[in-house]
């Protein structure tokens, strides 16, 4: 395969995704969507550019018009990679000194309702509200239910990016080691995300001993000691820009009995969240189950975050697993099963993985051992 197609999907794929936003959009009553880059852009026609002062901007009308990018000159290049030309798009490019603004607004017609993508910047979205008609609402509405349900080339990528963190847990042994700083170990964490086939680390998480209890805590020059619990939370995008989210908790030398029963709880709520996970079910009845595990242990105070959250172009995108969501899952849905135990200024665990809802059950993308690993 190419780098080109390693880059994104087919163009019939995206060329489906503009046609189910244009049924979503007439459905909510509006007129237009005006998607900036970010992942509903790469999402939509697989374009990876990048946000600047001078507007990118996806205009899809719900008309059935062809939808058109507006783009300067000088960023023609970045459609390279996307869907635009077997798609067909009208590209409108434009050079310093024209409103790109007022180009847009000759594409809509007068009074269009207007939906933007979440990742506008203000930069761009106050002079689009100005040339339009009415406050723009939030297209997230509108595309929420096509970026929440992945279809099989999604949960393939998905699989390649479990696999590949996977792969860097499994080298563990070679970075983490008594003596090392956390910054030296996640550098090594880092180059190894890269080797093992991601574009970039897009986090690393070194929380030895008492930063263990910081569950987003990142790295630091702490001296990693022999005895430490560590928790390391890794992931990245592959291509065609989907990500990996995995954590493990390990310990140097022998742990003592409070920690491997501790750990045993934890671990028996991340396998009863998992075995949780069907069609039919809500959002918050997978937090439940791994907080009732903990619940029953004494350790329910411990978990102090959501059970959650949805991934896929975004590290961070619904369904999030949370008590109050009454989500029902649907198979195609994928997130994080991460439960947590933090004890402030002692120590603290979690243990993580990328789920996908199957038809009959759950599919898990990561396969590395759940239990305390020592080292």
């Amino acid at each position: 395969m190419s780098a080109h197609t390693d880059a994104r999907f087919a163009a019939k794929v995206y060329g489906q995704r503009l046609e189910r936003a244009v049924e979503l959009m007439r459905a909510a009553h509006l007129d237009a969507l005006l998607i900036t880059p970010g992942p509903d852009l790469r999402y939509l026609i697989g374009s990876a550019a990048e946000s600047f002062e001078r507007l990118t901007c996806l205009v899809i009308p719900a008309d059935g018009a062809t939808p058109s990018v507006v783009i300067p000159k000088l960023e023609l290049a970045s459609l390279g990679d996307s869907a635009a030309g077997e798609l067909g798009l009208q590209v409108l490019d434009w050079v310093d000194g024209v409103d790109p603004y007022q180009l847009v607004r000759s594409i809509l017609h007068a009074g269009s309702r207007i939906a933007v993508a979440d990742a506008m910047p203000a930069l761009h979205l106050i002079p689009l509200a100005e040339s339009t008609t009415g406050l723009p609402a939030s297209a997230t509405p509108v595309l929420r239910e096509s970026r929440m349900i992945k279809d099989e080339a999604e949960i393939d990528a998905l699989r390649r990016a479990g696999a590949a963190i996977d792969r860097v847990h499994a080298r563990m042994g070679e970075f983490l080691r008594a003596g090392r700083t956390e910054a030296e170990v996640a550098a090594d964490i880092t180059a190894a995300i890269i080797a093992e086939g991601h574009t970039e680390a897009a986090f690393v998480i070194v929380g030895s001993g008492p930063h263990g209890a910081d569950p987003h805590h990142e790295v630091s020059d702490r001296v990693v000691e022999q005895g430490d619990v560590v928790v390391i939370d890794i992931g990245g995008p592959v291509e065609p820009g989907y990500y990996s989210d995995s954590t493990r908790t390990y310990v140097l030398g022998t742990p003592s009995p409070e920690i491997v029963e501790k750990l045993a709880v934890l671990e028996a709520a991340q396998a009863a969240a998992v075995a949780a996970v069907r069609p039919g079910v809500t959002a918050e009845s997978i937090d439940a189950a791994a907080r009732t595990v903990l619940a029953d242990a004494g350790l329910g105070d411990a978990f102090i975050h959501r059970t959650g959250h949805g991934i896929g172009l975004s590290v961070h995108e619904e369904p999030y697993i949370v008590a109050g969501n009454d989500l029902v899952l649907e198979p195609g849905m994928a997130f994080s099963i991460e439960p947590g135990i933090y004890f402030r200024g002692r120590w603290g665990a979690r243990i993580e993985d990328i789920v996908v809802v199957a038809e009959n059950g759950v599919e898990s993308m990561n396969n590395r051992p759940h239990g305390l690993t020592v080292l």
